[in-house]
């Protein structure tokens, strides 16, 4: 059989649709890092086969997609197709509803890659652009579209952030020697890639345990890069005043998450440092986790990379709070009784291992990378249909 892009025969895609929502699918992915809360959208308008207009959504409160790529291609809009990876939205929020502008441009026809979950939208968008008298066709590379916005689907069915747990050990489980020595257990190229992430999510997180053994600065050190908003779960309120976390970045703060066991001078102190602030929870001495994830989310931030170390995530993993993991398995061996990347998680039977799906694997960078979703999380990607947001055409690629 011919390899390519197919569709099945009651569907209404063809090869060029597909073609197209791929460019859209490309032009969404350019504002990785740069949207929340909003989603990653792309948009592609063609006329005659050609495209004439093309844009994606840069940052909240700007301009969406759709205009974007229709403030291109102007009056030759009327007519034409749109491919939009995500529903156009159908209310005003920052900014006007873009459905309306699709039909005010007098576009003919609108391939959307999958629904939108917000409840401000969930199909009104395709309900007023088929009463507008335009076609709406939904669910090309619906799975596509759904990853990149793995991010936008966990928030806003939810409530809580998507967490990815990023560590690097080595062969035999350690991210330490027994010594306490770290530096370096992956690749330097799995580094970089680090840094990407970094650039990527909207938090970067780890316990105080990280901070007073590592003295890390949790900064992106790409050239274009942007600093993450750090915040360290600190229940007992331990980490050193001088520790460079807290003054390692001039644009994004540095936010400690602590608990009544903290002393009210330390407080005090921290809370008046130049981008630095405390989060008190009314607790006795552990930070309530889910709760501080709420918080964060209240706060625009949609995303987290968790670093680090051992224990916070083992808690994190028990309470059913990440959803992805990327782990870095160095081709070495230490030995001893070095740290594990999961000292915090103690299951007492094989029965109950925590599983993961839709695995990657890769040794592009030196070290044996492997990506994969964690079973059973809250907002997981398996309960999209669940949400109502499965495509009313399904489809399929070779």
């Amino acid at each position: 059989m011919r390899k390519g892009f197919f569709m099945k025969a009651s569907s209404p895609f063809n090869s060029i649709d597909g073609k197209f929502m791929k460019r859209a699918l490309e032009l969404a992915v350019k504002a990785i890092g740069r949207t929340s809360p909003n989603p990653l959208v792309g948009c592609v308008i063609v006329k005659d086969n050609q495209v004439i207009g093309e844009g994606y959504h840069h940052k909240a409160g700007t301009p969406h997609a759709e205009v974007h790529a229709l403030a291109i291609a102007g009056n030759q809009a009327r007519g034409a197709t749109a491919y939009v990876t995500l529903e156009p939205c159908s209310h005003f929020g920052r900014t006007p509803p873009c459905a309306d502008a699709l039909i005010g441009a007098g576009i003919k026809r609108v391939v959307v890659a999958m629904k939108d979950p917000n409840p401000l939208v969930a199909g009104r968008g395709i309900d007023r652009l088929r009463e507008a008298g335009i076609t709406v066709d939904v669910g090309l590379l619906f799975q596509e579209a759904s990853v990149i916005n793995e991010v936008f689907i966990k928030v806003i069915t939810s409530g809580l952030p998507f967490v990815v747990y990023k560590t690097a050990m080595t062969l035999d489980g350690k991210i330490a020697t027994e010594t306490g020595d770290s530096r370096w257990v992956s690749q330097a190229e799995s580094r970089h890639y680090v840094h990407q992430l970094r650039d990527r999510y909207d938090v970067i997180l780890v316990g105080s345990e990280t901070v007073i053994h590592d003295n890390p600065a949790l900064t992106c050190r790409l050239p274009e890069g942007r600093d993450p908003i750090r915040l360290i779960v600190d229940g007992q309120l331990r980490i050193p005043e001088k520790a460079q976390v807290l003054s390692a970045s001039e644009h994004s703060l540095c936010i400690i998450a602590t608990t009544q066991a903290a002393s009210p001078d330390k407080v005090e102190l921290l809370g008046h440092l130049k981008q630095v602030e405390v989060w008190q929870y009314d607790t006795p001495r552990h930070v309530p986790l889910e709760k501080l994830f709420s918080d964060l989310v209240r706060r625009g931030w949609t995303s987290v990379l968790l670093e680090g170390g051992g224990g916070l995530a083992g808690t994190l993993l028990k309470e059913q709070c990440v959803d992805k993991i990327e782990f870095f398995i160095a081709p070495k061996f230490v030995g001893g009784n070095g740290p594990s990347p999961l000292s915090g998680l103690h299951i007492q039977h094989m029965a109950d291992a925590l599983e993961l799906h839709d695995l990657q694997i890769d040794m592009n960078s030196g070290d044996l990378r492997v990506t994969g979703y964690l079973s059973n999380v809250r907002g997981q990607r398996s309960e999209v249909g669940d949400q109502g947001l499965e495509p009313e055409v399904r489809t399929e690629t070779l």
